[in-house]
């Protein structure tokens, strides 16, 4: 049995800012045959509400990430830095989405 072109098409990653200000969000994923048509296809599937004014797409094969099972020694070296923390912090009343 032969592969159909659309599972033949890269898989994309989706990330949705709900509003202005705020973090774009992994919505989900899709299969497109390029960029332009898999950020027209993640505009119908994940906004189809008006949920959001900026969508990212991204090729799955261009994303690198930390495994899960690495997360002790991979964030280690930022445990000793207290001053990383937010509670070093004093954080002002008029700092929204902190």
């Amino acid at each position: 049995m032969s592969e159909s072109p659309r599972s033949s098409w890269p898989l994309y990653e989706v990330f949705v800012r709900g509003k202005r200000g705020l973090n774009h969000v992994h919505v989900g994923s899709l299969h497109a045959p390029d960029d332009e048509m898999a950020l027209r296809n993640a505009r119908d599937l994940y906004t189809r509400r008006n949920e959001g004014v900026s969508i990212w797409v991204v090729p799955a094969a261009a994303i690198t990430a930390s495994s899960p099972d690495e997360k002790d020694p991979f964030f280690a070296p930022a445990a000793d830095k207290v001053y990383r923390h937010p509670t070093f912090y004093s954080i002002p009343e008029d700092v929204p989405h902190l």
